[in-house]
């Protein structure tokens, strides 16, 4: 399966809702909004994300269909990674493609991410891709509806 990378377009917002919506999918990533079923909310975040010129976002295609997205954001001394995969394509190695594409585009280091300690697919997938555990956290997961630990990764430069 071929894995690209193409500039986010609003037809993709549909798609990455009913994705970030999903509820095994909300559990799994532990830190998400709020309410993820808030489309409103969805929309104004969106909204700021692309007209962040800061932030680089993709939707992540297997075989020119759109599967998921994925990003960099953040200050330029603490650029961290985002990625998100619909459920249907899960187990398949698309977020680990996905991500090491999105590492090509986006040259800068160290580039950190966090994901849920008990989220094996995303460690797998960060691990697979040259990040290493650097720390832990602790915080409210909304998605959970309660405390969670975290662990922190760092791609070094």
């Amino acid at each position: 399966m071929k894995v690209s990378l193409r500039p986010v377009q609003d037809g993709d917002l549909p798609l990455f809702f009913a994705w970030m919506a999903d509820p095994e999918s909300v559990r799994t990533a532990a830190f998400t909004a709020e309410d993820p079923t808030d489309r409103h909310a969805f929309d104004a975040h969106w909204t700021r994300i692309l007209a962040d010129g800061s932030v680089v976002m993709r939707t992540v295609l297997a075989d020119g269909v759109a599967v998921g997205n994925a990003g960099v954001y953040g200050p330029p001394d603490d650029r961290e990674v985002t990625f998100w995969i619909d459920r249907a394509h899960w187990g398949r190695g698309l977020a680990t493609a996905a991500l090491r594409a999105l590492l090509d585009s986006a040259p800068e280091r160290p580039l950190y991410a966090r994901a849920a300690t008990d989220n094996a697919g995303s460690r797998r997938v960060l691990q697979k891709c040259g990040f290493t555990v650097t720390g832990t956290d602790h915080g409210w997961a909304h998605a959970r509806g309660e405390e969670t630990d975290e662990l922190l990764f760092t791609l070094p430069g």
